[in-house]
């Protein structure tokens, strides 16, 4: 835990799921109806900073996020985003994976995906 981490310091109304080891919450600044992030208890800054059991864990909670997310906004599909570093866009540094429902429309032309982070490479 970091005291100046504001994932290692949520108010229990934001806490959506928990176990003994993850916390998943919606998004701050969703990106989408059900946008929620999936964090390790344990403050790392990367996922690869935990052992693999962890790991391995943090994933499978993102697995139970999204068939909750599936069942409750019935969205078409999903983006499932890990920004590891500040070059890579982390501005909070506590491990976590997004999981983003996405519907068919919400942009005129999805082909791509995560590559738009870099426009010029998103075409292919």
């Amino acid at each position: 835990m970091s005291a100046h981490c504001p994932f290692c310091s949520l108010p229990a109304d934001r806490i959506w799921r928990e176990d003994a080891t993850t916390l998943a919450f919606h998004d701050g600044f969703p990106i989408s109806p059900g946008h929620t992030l999936v964090i390790p208890r344990r403050h790392v800054v990367s996922a690869f900073d935990l052992e693999s059991e962890e790991l391995n864990h943090l994933w499978e909670q993102v697995r139970k996020v999204r068939q909750l997310l599936t069942e409750q906004f019935h969205p078409d599909a999903f983006n499932i985003g890990l920004n590891d570093g500040e070059a890579a866009g982390q501005t909070v540094m506590h491990a976590h994976i997004h999981v983003i429902p996405r519907f068919r429309g919400d942009v005129p032309d999805p082909r791509g995906g995560i590559r738009w982070i870099i426009a010029d490479k998103a075409a292919y």
